[in-house]
């Protein structure tokens, strides 16, 4: 029998899906109602519009399906209940890259993610190779940029 894999999240994050999986199941009666008004229309065979409704019914479903398969999977993890001298799931982290420049990270859930905010995922390259790490470890990232090095200069748990 197959494990179900945890998908570890934050409460923000576990949130955002919930939001976006109402929006989609909210925007499923107006699809029903294109489709409806589309087949009076006539001839499916050449209606663009038809057409068009029902690939964006498929979407909406396959998107519904794979939040609502995300949300059971969810482990909601709270940073402020965890410590530790090592880098864990939902850790803040300081880096100091190869110029001794502060770089902050927190290590998120995959769908929560965005580098341009400071979020990374527990899966990305940089991601993986902070995990358990401790304070004045150094870490070597190899991106499509070339290879990275990084010093941990802080664990906080905000």
């Amino acid at each position: 029998m197959a494990t179900v894999e945890k998908m570890p999240m934050l409460q923000e994050g576990y949130e955002k899906l919930n939001e976006e999986l109402k929006r989609l199941k909210a925007e499923r009666p107006q699809i029903v109602d294109a489709i409806e008004e589309a087949r009076a229309h006539g001839d499916l065979s050449e209606n663009a519009e038809y057409h068009a409704a029902k690939e964006r019914q498929g979407q909406i479903e396959a998107s519904i399906a794979d939040i609502e398969d995300k949300l059971s999977r969810a482990q909601i993890i709270d940073p402020r209940e965890l410590s530790g001298d090592k880098i864990v799931f939902g850790a803040t982290v300081t880096l100091l890259d190869e110029d001794d420049k502060p770089i902050r990270y927190q290590i998120v859930g995959q769908t929560e993610a965005d580098a341009s905010k400071g979020r990374i995922s527990y899966n990305s390259p940089l991601g993986r190779a902070l995990i358990g790490r401790k304070v004045d470890d150094e870490v070597e990232v190899s991106v499509p940029a070339g290879d990275r090095y990084y010093l941990v200069s802080q664990i906080e748990f905000i």
